[in-house]
């Protein structure tokens, strides 16, 4: 019989270390915090470039923090060392490389399927956010280019041909991030960035005023080749181009198969919960990204996971 948890925690961005943290501070013990990445907040050390700038109030979106983690806005640097800290002083155990399949409910408890094995807990709180399946194009990417087309900056050198794809915070970031050492266009289905934060918007259209990114805008691309190793990029209204690098920063989706894996239940894209998070199945939670229509806000996830650490210990004291 397997070692049997309070509670487990799959995925350990910000909602996933406020759940464990704040659980941990209600007096829950024996905590397990699962994730398939090689440290915490992978999203956060993927696809946020250095220095980026961290706000508490993401957009704008002004959140009154409810638990006893006090979140202040930073950098992605800061940010990464505040939750190394908030870990290091609290008794939660952290297990990396850990790819959990799905979930399944026993007899008053779960079994979490891990490769090799498997986890019991008496509760569970799922935490993966959107950005562990980020969004891919329809089209298919030719295989010859494979290593030419990502959706980080992973790889990114100088001197190249880049084309960013995408119109939010992250596109706009990598596109002005990479004009220092390169040739940068940047691809947007729509006329304008209206989704970018104020100070992205006003960063991008300097950098297009004076010529260091090239916007192509109301542009939809349709499909990709390859040219003599380089990527030809084929679009709807103009002529194609050839890059040595695309780059994809058109967010991420709810990772519903596993999600109905584990008999969670799904409404408009988003897993059912109350206003508690719990699902569809007693002692199951959802929190973070994935219940949220646009995800990215660190505060409410945090908040999520005191509401959650409130709730489970409430029932565990009935």
């Amino acid at each position: 019989m397997n070692h049997m948890y309070n509670l487990a925690i799959i995925g350990a961005g910000p909602a996933g270390i406020a759940t464990a943290v704040e659980s941990y501070l209600q007096g829950i013990r024996d905590i397990i915090l699962l994730e398939k990445d090689q440290n915490h907040n992978s999203t956060i050390r993927k696809y946020y470039k250095d220095n980026k700038r961290v706000d508490k109030d993401w957009k704008g979106q002004k959140v009154e923090l409810d638990g006893r983690i006090y979140f202040v806005d930073g950098t992605k640097e800061s940010t990464l060392d505040f939750f190394d800290e908030i870990l290091a002083h609290h008794s939660v155990e952290l297990k990396t490389h850990t790819e959990v399949q799905k979930i399944e409910k026993r007899d008053g408890y779960f079994e979490v399927f891990v490769a090799g094995g498997s986890v019991n807990a008496k509760y569970v709180v799922v935490t993966i956010g959107r950005m562990g399946k980020p969004n891919k194009p329809d089209y298919k990417i030719p295989l010859e280019i494979k290593n030419k087309v990502g959706f980080t900056l992973d790889g990114c050198a100088g001197g190249e041909r880049v084309l960013v794809v995408g119109g939010g915070d992250s596109a706009i970031e990598y596109a002005v991030d990479l004009s220092g050492k390169n040739e940068v266009a940047i691809c947007y289905r729509r006329e304008t960035f209206r989704r970018a934060n104020p100070t992205n918007q006003r960063d991008i259209a300097n950098a297009i005023i004076h010529k260091e990114v090239e916007a192509i805008l109301g542009v939809d691309i349709v499909s990709l080749e390859n040219e003599d190793a380089s990527v030809k990029v084929n679009f709807d209204t103009i002529e194609p181009r050839v890059y040595d690098r695309v780059i994809y920063a058109i967010g991420g989706t709810t990772p519903s198969a596993f999600l109905a894996s584990s008999g969670i239940k799904e409404e408009d894209g988003k897993p059912v919960h109350d206003a508690n998070y719990e699902t569809n199945i007693e002692g199951l939670f959802v929190a973070g990204d994935i219940t949220q229509e646009s995800g990215g806000s660190i505060a409410l996830g945090l908040n999520h996971g005191y509401a959650i650490a409130c709730h489970i210990q409430d029932k565990r004291a009935i």
